[in-house]
């Protein structure tokens, strides 16, 4: 067996373990550490659990996502129902600064814009209205606020990196332009690498992060 024929099966065996979707319709091809999914789910959230589930798989470099959302007419909602469920959602959630968040809505894609303080309050707006009903896609352009007189920002990322047992330390470097931060050098999994990207966006005054790091 190739090893992309190894690693194909690898994928469809996570699809099918992961409780948050349905597999059946998802299509894998695999080159080179490179995957492909394709075919169709029931929702926007099994599009995203099927593309993390992937990425988590032992020899998987990179994921190209191509799933299609089909609702069924049951799941079918219009713009405006979406939005005010959307923004209910946001004002219940203790993560997201109130009326911070604005929330458009376009054939079921939902656009968030407006700033937040950090980065976890981005991402928690965003995780709220992936699951809604009728949510064929979610774009996140909700920015965060640089703050001043950043230093040490750099020293502070790399000592957390050093802190996780996931990481060689010799092997991550960070660089910083104020709220700018970059990750540069290698680990071992996809999954390492989304782990320092989270831990580069846990840092207080990041508002942006490049992901340089490769997976080898």
């Amino acid at each position: 067996m190739t090893e992309d024929r190894k690693l194909q099966e690898s994928v469809l065996a996570e699809l099918s373990w992961e409780p948050s979707l349905i597999a059946a319709h998802i299509g894998v091809t695999a080159r080179d550490g490179v995957v492909t999914l394709t075919g169709h789910v029931a929702n926007f959230a099994e599009k995203r659990a099927a593309e993390t589930a992937a990425g988590r798989v032992k020899g998987v470099a990179a994921v190209a996502e191509e799933i299609e959302v089909r609702l069924s007419d049951d799941r079918r909602r219009g713009d405006e129902e979406i939005a005010t469920a959307a923004l209910e959602l946001l004002a219940w959630d203790v993560s997201v600064p109130r009326d911070a968040i604005k929330v458009k809505v376009e054939k079921g894609w939902i656009t968030l814009t407006g700033q937040v303080d950090r980065h976890f309050q981005r991402d928690a707006a965003e995780q709220n209205v992936r699951r809604l009903f009728g949510v064929l896609g979610v774009s996140n352009e909700t920015t965060i606020k640089p703050t001043p007189n950043l230093t040490g920002i750099s020293e502070d990322i790399t000592q957390a990196l050093h802190r996780s047992w996931l990481f060689d330390p010799n092997t991550i470097s960070v660089t910083s332009d104020g709220g700018k931060v970059r990750l540069a050098g290698s680990v071992r999994s996809p999954s390492e690498r989304a782990q320092a990207l989270a831990t580069a966006w846990a840092a207080a005054g990041t508002t942006a992060v490049v992901n340089d790091i490769i997976v080898v």
